[in-house]
């Protein structure tokens, strides 16, 4: 009885130390999302109030909207959140509709790719502390905050892009 006893501290022990990067949350909606490259800012929006801030990093060559691939930029304009992975190496992620039909067309007119896997997504551990924009293009913020803004925006969120 006395092993039985310590098994079960141990398991609940171990238990309460594990906790999920997924989160739950029952706020309002999330109806779109604003982030100004300018400012290192990203707004989760309820219609015209913004639920939540985040200060974010950018693409390494952030001045400008993305063209091509390799560019180093994160692209402005309007697109939308098309899909999320669980497994993503920055912790979690949620996929931008980069590029859209505008992009590639300008892409093909001008001969080369427009690029594309552009996420809101964490960090690895190199760059945990935020700072300088390291990015390929990518908008990114903490694990934390991305553990949050994973649960609250759903796919089909529009989000707006500006310099």
């Amino acid at each position: 009885m006395r092993i039985f006893a310590i098994l079960m501290s141990l398991m609940l022990a171990l238990g309460a130390c594990t906790s999920s990067k997924f989160q739950f949350y029952s706020g309002p909606e999330v109806t779109g999302i604003l982030v100004y490259k300018g400012e290192r800012k990203m707004y989760l929006m309820h219609g015209n109030q913004a639920l939540k801030v985040y200060d974010v990093g950018l693409g390494f060559a952030p001045q400008g909207h993305k063209q091509r691939e390799g560019d180093g930029r994160t692209p402005e304009g309007a697109y939308m959140i098309d899909r999320r992975n669980p497994n993503s190496q920055f912790h979690l992620s949620l996929g931008i509709s980069y590029p859209n039909a505008e992009d590639r067309a300008y892409a093909a007119r001008n001969g080369f790719s427009p690029g594309g896997d552009i996420f809101i997504h964490g960090r690895p551990w190199r760059n945990r502390k935020g700072g300088v924009d390291w990015t390929a293009g990518c908008i990114a913020v903490t694990n934390r905050e991305m553990q949050e803004i994973y649960a609250m925006v759903k796919d089909d969120t529009p989000i707006w892009i500006y310099e």
